[in-house]
């Protein structure tokens, strides 16, 4: 069943090679259907247009195969919130696998250069802390992080 809101890929052909990427790193995942348009589209003729809808971790999701618009940038990412290191180091991995590329603060770029932050549930809590010198050294810890590292921010949360 798709969700009230389901995020959009637009992929020049890749859109089956990402959501089986993503499928494989996230638990409760699966390809739902896989279709082409058989219509004349602005992308091309009928049969070129390709629709992969999937679900990651219960959320709907949709992607398509549809010729060359505008690359992925940073002005959308998806968020992994994650319980603890083990999970923030799965994720890190299977998101970059095949040629991603980490970015500062728990940013990474999949092959696709779909933007996604992995980040410990534990770093919200800490951030909106009312201690906020112990939220300010948590922000300076993590700004000098590419993959988040939850026991160093918690030793700079407790001023360790």
């Amino acid at each position: 069943m798709l969700s009230k809101i389901a995020p959009s890929f637009w992929f020049v052909k890749e859109a089956e090679e990402a959501a089986n990427l993503y499928v494989s790193a996230f638990p409760d995942s699966r390809i739902d259907r896989v279709w082409t348009l058989e219509v004349e589209t602005p992308s091309g003729p009928p049969g070129s247009v390709k629709v992969v809808e999937f679900t990651l971790a219960g959320q709907s999701f949709t992607a398509m195969d549809a010729g060359k618009l505008d690359d992925f940038n940073h002005a959308i990412s998806f968020t992994v919130n994650c319980a603890d290191q083990a999970e923030i180091d799965h994720y890190w991995d299977a998101l970059q696998a095949g040629g991603g590329s980490p970015e500062q603060c728990g940013w990474l770029k999949d092959r696709f250069g779909v933007c996604w932050q992995i980040v410990p549930v534990a770093l919200n809590e800490m951030q909106s802390s009312s201690d906020r010198a112990a939220a300010g050294r948590t922000a300076v810890a993590m700004l000098k992080m590419v993959k988040l590292d939850l026991a160093k921010l918690q030793a700079a949360y407790d001023g360790a």
